[in-house]
Formats: C-alpha cells, sequence, structure tokens
C-alpha cells in the first residue's frame, strides 16, 4: 500500500474506507430496482417526445438518474464515517442514534449535511429543535451543522425562524467542512490535504479491480414485457388499471 502521507488517518483507514464507500455504490439495476419508486410513464414519454429522444436513451437516463441519487447517497457515508478513524482518539465518535458526530468530553454534537440547501424550512426546524434541547440540558454544549458544499468557509451562529420568529444562539452554530475538520484535528488545512490525495486513493482501488462491476438488465426486462419499449413503460406502471389490459402506443 501507498503511503498517502496525511497525519490525521492511517493509509489502511483511508484505504479501507474509500474501498467501503466505493462498494457501497451503485451497479447493479435490473426492473424491480429500476421501479422501486414507481416509474412515471408519462413523464418519460414528455421527455422523450419533447426532446427528441429515442425512448431507449431515455430509460439509460433514468437509470442513471436513479444510480446517481443512490451514489449521492454514498458520499454522506463517506463523510460522517470516516470520523471513525480521525479523531477517534480525541473523543469523536459515531453514536448509534440521535447526532451523527459526537465528542462527549468536548461537549459538541454535530449534525453533517451534504450541501447547505438540502433541508427544507421544516428538517431545519426540527434539526434546530433537537439541537435547542441539547443545550438546554447541557449548557457547556455546542451544537454544529456541518455543511460539506457550503457558501463558504465559515463557523457561525446558526441564524433561523421558527414559528416566524428570528432566533440564534452562539452555541448552536454552522460550519463548513474544512473548518470542522481544523476543529477536529487542529490542522487548519486537514481538509484540503484530504481531497488532495483522494483521486490517488480511488484509483488504487479502482486498479485492483475488486468491486462490483456495471450490470444493467433494466432494458432487457421491458423488452420481455413488450418489444414495444414505451408500452413496456406504460404497463409497468398502469396493468392493473382500467382499460390497460387492451393497451397499445
Amino acid at each position: 500500500m501507498r503511503d498517502y502521507n496525511l497525519d490525521f488517518i492511517s493509509n489502511e483507514n483511508l484505504y479501507n474506507h474509500v474501498k467501503e464507500t466505493v462498494n457501497k455504490y451503485r451497479f447493479k439495476v435490473d426492473l424491480s430496482e429500476f421501479n422501486k419508486n414507481l416509474i412515471d410513464p408519462i413523464k418519460l414519454t414528455f421527455d422523450s417526445k419533447v426532446y427528441g429522444k429515442n425512448i431507449n436513451d431515455v430509460i439509460e437516463n433514468e437509470v442513471i438518474r436513479q444510480v446517481d441519487k443512490s451514489n449521492t447517497n454514498q458520499i454522506g457515508y463517506f463523510h460522517q464515517n470516516i470520523f471513525r478513524y480521525i479523531g477517534s482518539e480525541n473523543g469523536w465518535y459515531l453514536p448509534e442514534s440521535g447526532y451523527d458526530i459526537s465528542n462527549d468530553q468536548l461537549s459538541y454534537y454535530v449534525e453533517m449535511k451534504n450541501k447547505h440547501n438540502t433541508m427544507n424550512s421544516k428538517s431545519s426546524a426540527e434539526t434546530y429543535e433537537m439541537m435547542q434541547k441539547t443545550i438546554r440540558t447541557n449548557p457547556n454544549a455546542i451544537c454544529l451543522l456541518v455543511e460539506v458544499i457550503a457558501k463558504k468557509s465559515q463557523n457561525i451562529a446558526w441564524h433561523i425562524k421558527l414559528g416566524g420568529i428570528s432566533v440564534s444562539d452562539q452555541r448552536i452554530r454552522q460550519m463548513s467542512i474544512d473548518r470542522f475538520y481544523e476543529l477536529v484535528t487542529g490542522d487548519q488545512t486537514a481538509f484540503k490535504k484530504l481531497c488532495e490525495k483522494l483521486p490517488s486513493v480511488i484509483d488504487d482501488i479502482v486498479s485492483s479491480g475488486d468491486f462490483e462491476q456495471e450490470s444493467n438488465s433494466v432494458i432487457q426486462e421491458l423488452n420481455a414485457i413488450d418489444n414495444n419499449l414505451l408500452k413496456s413503460l406504460f404497463l409497468l406502471s398502469f396493468k392493473k388499471y382500467a382499460g390497460f389490459d387492451n393497451f397499445n402506443v
């Protein structure tokens, strides 16, 4: 194993964590997975006709969209679970429930989000209220909303509206991921250093070939329903609807 030269995480832990993330990436897509959240054939019909695309291409694009959404969720796994290794000697850990990351010794409690605009107003309010409860029971607590993709490098009080009233507390903060790495490691550029090494680690894992390869059977399975792919999409969603036992398109 090559030396990635990061003093806040071992080569082995970094490699294994990145490998776990790669292995969680979605490669295999069959018709059951494709239709897990119920495909909208009317929307796909509009996509095909309005953009002048072959229905095969529209289906493939929908597969890619679903795979990308699943893989985006795995990046959240990467960002949170790397703190099983980074800072563990100083009390940072991943609780089984509640906050994403905690440090009881230093009274830090962390919720991590991939982007600053990921949460809607309801989930933002619920998160803030959870943090308010924490600082009421532990006045020394500092609660952090850590954003990987923030507007800028920051460590500021989180301002929010609850019931139409603007509230803030210096113990409830918005923090960009670079500042959180600095807090945990004491290294101001720790996150930058990780980002610099990440492509090499992924290259090492991909070149090893020790992960699942892409397999997509959606088109084949749709063709088994009917050799008219557009008709197959409608039957996939509406076959039990009135009249669809004699549907043609």
